[in-house]
C-alpha cells in the first residue's frame, strides 16, 4: 500500500484519464474478457484503502460506488483483511453442506438478532444475491406448494435463470436468452416521482394494490396459486427508487391475507446502507424472507437468505451450495457486522442525511435534476431533459459520471437515467461534501453544453 494512498482522503490526479498503463490495461482486456461487461469508464484499480481508490498510474479517487455497494467497511479495513488472513490459515474450505463449522451459526445468530419479527429464523448461505433469490424462489415454492410469483417493473433480482425471469430492469439483461421461468406476473413500481399510472409526482402506492387486486388476481392469476411477492424496498438498478412506507405496509396485508410470503430484496439495500440494517424497518415491515448480499461480507463473495424457521422446513438434499458460507467469507461477514453495528450504521444515517440535505437543492438548482431520493448511503439523482416532459436525460446522466471521473470521483448510474451515490459507510462529511461538489460542477458543466 502507497503512503500516498493510506494518506489520502480527497482525489489526487497526476495524469490525464486515462494513464498510459490503464490504456494498455483496457486494450488487453477488450482482447481477452467478455464485452457482456459493462464499464462507465476507464479505471483500472490497482489498490484500495477505506474510501480511497488507487489505479495503475497512482491516480488516487473517492470510490462512491463502492464496488456497487458492496464494500461497505471501506476498502481493505484492516479489521476484515486480518479476519480473512488468520481465517485462511486455519480452514480456507470444507463445505457447509457436508459438515459443520462454528462459523455458519455464529454470523446466522447475529443475524437473526436484527432481522424483524419475533419468531426464529433461520438461514441459507450462498455465493451471491442472484443464487440467495433463486434459494428464496425455490423455498418459496416447497413451501406454499404453490408455483406462481408477483414481481414489480423495473425490478432487478439477479442473472441466474430464475432470478432473472424475476427481473423487469432492462429489456438487454433478457435478449437472446430464450424462455424464462414461467408463472412469473409483472406489476407497477409506485415511483412517486414518475407515477406508472400518470406519469406525474404522485404517491401512487394505492394505484398499484389496486392494480394487483383487481387486474392481476381477477383477470391474471388467482392469489391462492401465487406463492411469493418479491419486492426491493428501495429498487436498485431500476433507479433508486424508494417505495412508499404505506405500500410496502399495504402490500404485507395484502400478502398475509392470501396467504402469500413476502420476499424483501436487500441485496443492495441492506446491511446497513439506509442507515438501518434493513430498508425494509424504514416502512415497519416484518417479510417473510429477505436476501441479501452486497454488503455482507465487504467484499468477499457471500449472499444469504433469511427465512421464518416456519418456513424453511425443507428437507436435506432439496437444496444446497458447495462453496456458499465458505469459512474465509464468513470471517469477513462476521468482522464487517461488528464494524457495521459499531458505529458505520449511524455513519451511514448521519452523513447520509447531510448529504441529502445539500442535494436537495438540486432539483431546484439545475433545470436537468428532477428528483433527489434515498435513504443512508443510498441516494439517487434523477436526470431530466427538461421539468415539463420529465423525458428521462440518460445521455447526460452518463456526461455527468463521466466528468465526475475525470474530478477523480467514482460513481455508477442506476436505472435508465439516475446517478447513484453507494459509497462505503465509513465516508465523512468532507468526503461527502467533495463528492456533492464534483457533481455540481459537473452538472453545471453538462448544462452549459446542453
Amino acid at each position: 500500500m502507497t503512503e500516498a494512498l493510506l494518506d489520502a482522503k480527497l482525489p489526487r490526479l497526476h495524469t490525464a484519464l486515462p494513464g498510459p498503463r490503464a490504456k494498455e490495461i483496457v486494450a488487453l482486456d477488450d482482447r481477452h474478457i467478455s464485452p457482456s461487461y459493462t464499464r462507465s469508464y476507464p479505471l483500472v484499480a490497482r489498490r484500495g484503502r477505506g474510501a480511497m481508490i488507487e489505479d495503475v498510474d497512482g491516480n488516487i479517487f473517492l470510490d462512491f460506488a463502492a464496488g456497487i455497494a458492496v464494500v461497505a467497511t471501506g476498502h481493505c479495513h484492516p479489521k476484515v483483511v486480518e479476519a480473512i488472513q488468520r481465517q485462511a490459515a486455519e480452514l480456507i474450505h470444507i463445505s457447509g453442506t457436508d459438515f459443520y463449522y462454528s462459523q455458519m451459526i455464529e454470523l446466522a445468530e447475529k443475524l437473526e438478532r436484527v432481522t424483524p419479527g419475533r419468531e426464529p429464523k433461520r438461514v441459507f448461505y450462498s455465493n451471491s444475491g442472484t443464487e440467495a433469490v433463486e434459494a428464496a424462489i425455490k423455498l418459496a415454492r416447497y413451501a406454499t406448494g404453490r408455483e406462481k410469483f408477483i414481481a414489480f417493473h423495473g425490478c432487478f433480482h439477479g442473472r441466474t435463470m430464475g432470478s432473472l425471469s424475476l427481473t423487469a430492469s432492462k429489456s438487454v439483461q433478457r435478449k437472446g436468452f430464450g424462455s424464462l421461468l414461467s408463472g412469473v406476473f409483472h406489476i407497477p413500481y409506485p415511483n412517486p416521482y414518475r407515477c406508472p399510472f400518470t406519469g406525474q409526482a404522485h404517491d401512487c402506492g394505492d394505484d398499484c394494490i389496486e392494480h394487483l387486486e383487481k387486474v392481476v388476481f381477477k383477470k391474471l392469476v388467482d392469489p391462492s396459486d401465487v406463492a411469493a411477492i418479491f419486492v426491493e424496498p428501495v429498487q436498485g438498478e431500476g433507479g433508486y427508487v424508494p417505495a412508499p412506507a404505506k405500500f410496502l405496509r399495504d402490500l404485507a396485508d395484502l400478502a398475509a391475507r392470501h396467504g402469500i410470503l413476502l420476499v424483501a430484496d436487500e441485496v443492495q439495500s441492506g446491511m446497513g446502507r439506509t442507515g438501518k440494517w434493513w430498508a425494509s424497518e424504514h416502512a415497519g415491515i416484518e417479510p417473510d424472507i429477505i436476501c441479501i448480499a452486497k454488503g455482507i461480507a465487504s467484499g468477499m463473495p457471500l449472499g444469504a437468505m433469511i427465512a421464518r424457521a416456519s418456513i424453511m422446513q425443507w428437507k436435506p438434499g432439496a437444496h444446497a451450495s458447495t462453496f456458499g458460507g465458505n469459512p474465509v467469507c464468513l470471517a469477513s461477514a462476521l468482522a464487517t457486522f461488528d464494524l457495521l453495528e459499531s458505529g458505520y450504521i449511524e455513519n451511514a444515517r448521519r452523513v447520509g442525511a447531510h448529504l441529502l440535505n445539500r442535494m436537495s437543492a438540486w432539483p431546484e438548482r439545475f433545470r436537468v435534476v428532477g428528483d433527489v431520493r434515498g435513504f443512508g448511503l443510498m441516494l439517487g439523482v434523477e436526470f431530466i431533459t427538461d421539468r415539463a416532459s420529465r423525458a428521462p436525460a440518460h445521455d447526460l446522466r452518463d456526461r455527468v459520471v463521466e466528468r465526475a471521473f475525470e474530478k477523480g470521483l467514482l460513481v455508477l448510474g442506476a436505472g435508465e437515467n439516475t446517478l447513484r451515490f453507494c459509497p462505503p459507510l465509513v465516508v465523512d462529511e468532507e468526503q461527502a461534501d467533495f463528492a456533492a461538489g464534483a457533481i455540481e460542477q459537473s452538472i453545471a458543466e453538462v448544462e452549459r453544453s446542453a
